[in-house]
């Protein structure tokens, strides 16, 4: 019931953008005399910025069809290398590319965002790195014949590519896949696996959340189990193909990413619109790029949800060392050769300082040469992996780690 209320309200919304882009474009047409005076700029900016607003998105592209290697623009092609139910693993080839270049798996969180999220971490390492990344499905478009999809399942997924990618690769996880990857990591090490990745890096992620709890995990301990099963899931209506299939939809997650800094984003669409008025469609673009990112959102199936909820956030399963994978324990000790990388931000409003850092300390078979944390100053959780603080401060800490353990 409450997917189908929302898929209404979006298709209204969708007529209203139109017809509130249709307008602007009026208002700004240079044979229109009204938008050189009066409260035409005025409305056609209002206009303008409620139509960006209310306009339904999809999965957006990667649009990385060239890189910098050596001084010199090659080009980038996109390959799927391994199709999953639930994912696919895809690789950026380079023309011109140096087969010694690390090969580095970027495993993007399932946390409402589509892997495009982390354009901005693929384009600083794609120069010198062979890159590949886990594009998750929006859960929405996955049958129900294709069964479920839970913490265990992403654990196989990552081992799966790990294999397929081959021994010596490097694996990058940002935020929630931080446990998954850590989890994977540790089971290939116990198991002597020769693709076991040769680093880790962890951005952002909640290996302990009883470190400096945020908002974030607050919430998520304060409600039992049943509160999220009825409140937060929802089933997919009979327009799509997983119609029939519980899921945390991806507008709820978008709701709670917006409320969290409710201020920041009324503030960024006050500051549009005046560029707007302003005629400053550069500054106004920036911002619009931004937001069509940022709510271009997918679903996740309800187990993989609950399952974290429970296991991550309240119980806190891993860092105890009680985290278990298909009845088999993850031991946290079984680590003695993959190097792992702890990056945070100091402003992170959704891992809070020491919940990604715990991963050293509880590391306990890995010598401290194999250890390394880097706090990010003054960056929030999305400025450790994309923009101008990831790019010259928090990558090439990344580059050097990688590089260091690369053979």
């Amino acid at each position: 019931m409450l997917y189908s209320a929302y898929e209404f309200q979006r298709n209204l919304l969708a007529g209203a953008s139109a017809l509130a882009n249709a307008g602007a474009e009026l208002l700004n047409n240079p044979a229109n005399p009204f938008s050189y005076f009066g409260g035409g700029p005025i409305l056609a900016s209002a206009l303008d910025v409620f139509a960006h607003a209310a306009a339904p998105r999809g999965k957006p592209d990667f649009n990385l069809p060239t890189t910098q290697i050596d001084g010199q623009t090659v080009a980038v092609t996109e390959v799927i290398e391994a199709r999953k139910p639930f994912g696919q693993l895809r690789h950026f080839t380079r023309e011109g590319a140096h087969p010694s270049d690390p090969r580095l798996l970027i495993v993007a969180p399932m946390s409402g965002h589509f892997a495009t999220l982390l354009r901005g971490t693929v384009e600083r390492l794609l120069p010198g790195h062979d890159i590949w990344i886990t594009d998750w499905r929006d859960a929405r478009n996955v049958p129900l014949s294709d069964g479920r999809f839970d913490l265990d399942d992403y654990i196989d997924y990552l081992i799966e590519w790990l294999e397929h990618i081959g021994p010596g690769a490097h694996m990058l996880a940002v935020c929630q896949p931080s446990v998954p990857c850590y989890a994977a990591a540790c089971l290939m090490a116990a198991d002597k696996n020769p693709a076991r990745p040769r680093t880790l890096t962890m951005m952002g992620g909640p290996i302990d959340t009883r470190e400096a709890p945020t908002a974030v995990n607050i919430m998520a301990t304060e409600r039992p189990l049943g509160w999220f099963e009825q409140n937060v899931v929802a089933t997919v209506p009979f327009n799509y193909p997983g119609n029939g299939r519980r899921v945390y939809p991806g507008f709820m997650q978008l709701a709670g990413f917006m409320t969290m800094n409710l201020g920041d984003h009324l503030t960024s669409h006050w500051e549009m619109f005046k560029h707007l008025v302003d005629g400053d469609e550069d500054s106004a673009d920036a911002t619009k790029k931004f937001y069509e990112e940022y709510r271009s959102v997918c679903d996740m199936t309800a187990e993989f949800y609950i399952q974290t909820v429970s296991e991550v956030f309240q119980k806190h399963s891993l860092p105890k060392g009680e985290l278990m994978h298909r009845g088999r324990r993850v031991d946290p000790a079984a680590l003695s050769d993959v190097a792992l990388l702890a990056v945070e931000g100091e402003r992170d409003d959704i891992s809070g300082l020491g919940q990604t850092k715990a991963a050293l300390k509880i590391s306990t078979g890995l010598p401290e040469s194999h250890k390394k944390y880097y706090m990010a100053k003054g960056a929030g959780h999305y400025g450790i992996f994309n923009g101008s603080k990831w790019r010259t401060k928090v990558a090439p800490v990344v580059e050097e780690w990688i590089a260091r353990h690369n053979g």
